[in-house]
């Protein structure tokens, strides 16, 4: 297939590019390269270096695309809060332009990269695509939105689409010919910011909250692996079916505290990583975990990656390529 990746030079996004490459798949990319980097791209991916409001510029009836993976928006939570503008503007603004030329372009087949943030504080765990969304920032209700607008653009024309919601996801590529991981900037996933401290580039860890009633006070969060995140788009682009919007939660089914992810840092790198405590933020759940059974029954997919060792271990290996890649580059 002719495939459009949103947001392909990202983080997950490239992992995806990567892999949809290696199945056979024709691949193109627009994205603004606002948090996505050029270096994660292989030279044979075209890109599109626009604004998704811009999307239709590429998305042409004669382009010949036959789907759409969407991942490009923004994604910090605390961001949301301070700036709820920009994240309905991008994300829900850009995602509308999108819908719009996957319309007129005439292609059948999208998957969404949506989030567990939909479900707010669950009253029930793990956590199925049948728990009541109440989103508690405007990143959750942005995303909620255009999961919304994507099943009435399926019952209009006849689209097939498939919203994946992630889970927390870490971890780092290292197979292919570019190692792929988070090169956020500032860093504020908590791994790669643990991984962080431990390699003296910051003084100590952020540890919001530990007070909530989890093992350790601390938050609990389901961690799933970049590559086997990845992988569940492959197998999600093949299974859709025109006119259905399906939902499907991707997680490892496990959680592991703030403090257990600290422990787990240090134990992987051999250093001491420092934590301050912090107060809790505004709309952070005590616990988050999934349910992947709808996955694993409908499209056969299996984490290859659950132990926590081995995504911090990933990640870990990375970071140092990274390190070394800038000293001497």
């Amino acid at each position: 297939m002719k495939l459009l990746v949103t947001g392909g030079a990202g983080y997950i996004g490239s992992v995806v590019v990567h892999q949809l490459l290696d199945a056979g798949h024709t691949v193109e990319v627009i994205d603004d390269l606002s948090t996505g980097h050029v270096g994660s791209l292989p030279g044979e991916v075209m890109l599109h270096k626009r604004d998704l409001h811009e999307v239709g510029e590429v998305l042409t009836p004669s382009a010949g695309f036959d789907g759409v993976l969407h991942f490009a928006a923004k994604i910090a939570a605390g961001e949301s809060v301070e700036r709820p503008e920009i994240y309905w503007n991008t994300n829900v603004g850009g995602s509308l332009a999108l819908l719009d030329a996957i319309r007129v372009a005439g292609v059948q087949r999208l998957v969404f990269s949506s989030t567990a943030a939909v479900y707010g504080n669950p009253s029930t765990l793990p956590i199925t695509e049948q728990a009541t969304v109440a989103p508690t920032n405007p990143y959750g209700w942005t995303k909620l939105a255009i999961d919304m607008a994507i099943a009435h653009a399926v019952k209009a024309h006849q689209l097939g689409a498939t919203s994946l919601r992630y889970f927390n996801v870490a971890g780092a590529a290292l197979d292919g010919p570019i190692p792929l991981g988070e090169c956020h900037e500032p860093e504020t996933h908590l791994i790669p910011a643990a991984l962080e401290v431990a390699a003296g580039l910051r003084p100590s860890l952020r540890i919001f909250g530990g007070d909530y009633p989890t093992r350790d006070g601390t938050c609990v969060r389901d961690y799933i692996h970049i590559e086997d995140l990845a992988a569940a788009h492959l197998l999600a682009l093949e299974a859709i079916d025109p006119g259905r919007h399906k939902i499907y939660n991707l997680g490892n089914g496990k959680g592991f505290s703030n403090l257990q992810i600290v422990d787990m840092v240090r134990a992987v790198t051999g250093q001491e990583v420092k934590v301050s405590p912090a107060p809790r933020r505004a709309g952070d759940p005590a616990t988050l975990i999934a349910s992947s059974v709808r996955a694993r029954a409908e499209l056969g997919w299996v984490a290859a990656k659950p132990d926590l060792a081995s995504i911090v271990g990933d990640a870990w290996t990375f970071f140092q390529t990274r390190r070394i890649a800038g000293s001497t580059g």
